[in-house]
């Protein structure tokens, strides 16, 4: 297998993508189910579960994209000793030179495609901690510096969603631009009736302070929503797996 080499977008198609995302998922959540069989690996590539859109492949379609992407050095079969059973495991780590944030941040955008800044790091950080989302926007400079990532507007914007650019030609998607912020209100669109400026002034200033708190509060309960739907979906595909070794379908 080659050295590390810098980063570059590969073009993979929506099975391939898949599985290198599993098999990426696996590796970070759960190391003593890595590396995979095909069962499993076909198993967790139909999940319902973070997962999106939700696929039915069987394993001769997975089997296909490993083979896919062993010609492109992103994966290899193995025998362990431990067992006759031949593995699947990545080399993605040998392919790109990315930091471990950026390896789980690719690996959640395989799995689920666009997503908000905000979904984005708290799917992320089941893989590798991203403390807050300047450090989640630091990472994702770096993934745009190499190609890897679109973004539908400046990082720093609310609204922002991420995407990877591995999509192969066919189906190549660019996400649709930020809309614009609505302007402020400017001094001529305030009636010149009673109410004083500095109270319009004032009055305006505690309404945007509390709007701010509202959105503040609004996204902290998302942020707190995703989290446990997440535990719950790592719980659910924990229990599909175990149902999968024991042969209970």
């Amino acid at each position: 297998m080659e050295s590390a080499q810098s980063a570059s977008v590969v073009p993979l198609d929506e099975t391939q993508r898949r599985v290198l995302g599993v098999l990426l998922e696996k590796a970070f959540t759960t190391p003593e189910y890595y590396p995979m069989t095909l069962k499993g690996l076909t198993s967790g590539c139909n999940q319902k579960n973070n997962r999106d859109p939700v696929l039915d492949l069987s394993e001769d379609d997975v089997d296909e994209a490993v083979s896919t992407l062993e010609k492109l050095q992103l994966t290899e079969r193995i025998f362990p000793e431990s067992g006759r059973t031949e593995r699947i495991r990545h080399w993605a780590r040998k392919k790109f030179t990315l930091s471990e944030p950026q390896l789980a941040i690719m690996t959640e955008l395989w799995l689920r495609g666009r997503q908000s800044l905000g979904d984005l790091r708290v799917r992320a950080s089941r893989m590798e901690p991203i403390a807050d989302l300047d450090t989640l926007r630091a990472e994702l400079k770096g993934l745009v510096s190499l190609g890897m990532i679109q973004a539908n507007g400046p990082l720093e914007s609310r609204g922002v969603e991420i995407d990877h650019c591995c999509y192969v030609p066919a189906e190549r998607r660019s996400l649709p631009p930020l809309a614009a912020a609505s302007p402020a209100p400017t001094s001529s669109t305030v009636s010149s009736g009673a109410t004083s400026p500095s109270a319009v002034q004032h009055s305006s200033a505690a309404s945007n302070a509390e709007l701010a708190q509202l959105k503040q509060e609004q996204a902290e309960l998302k942020a707190e929503v995703v989290r446990l739907r997440t535990l719950v979906e790592e719980l659910s595909d924990r229990v599909a797996r175990i149902a999968s070794d024991l042969g209970i379908s």
